[in-house]
């Protein structure tokens, strides 16, 4: 799955080129061979810190959040 927000991505993505690979964000969805279904995704922070996104860490935050969420709500 890929998701993003041109409002909030795009200002990072001018700061710091390279942030271009990991965005928009990602998330996989996969099942095993025990029928047990998994979400992952990379945390937010860990996309800021990759590229040197200083300043990021408010916004990395709200995402992580965010993502949080959703894949609470999505694997419940």
């Amino acid at each position: 799955m890929i998701f993003g927000n041109a409002k909030g991505g795009t200002p990072l993505m001018q700061a710091v080129q390279t942030a271009g690979i990991d965005l928009p964000l990602k998330a996989l969805v996969w099942q095993d061979a025990s029928n047990e279904t998994w979400l992952a995704w990379n945390d937010p922070a860990w996309i800021a810190a990759r590229h040197g996104l200083a300043g990021a860490e408010a916004v990395a935050g709200k995402l992580a959040a965010l993502l949080d969420e959703v894949g609470k709500a999505a694997t419940a």
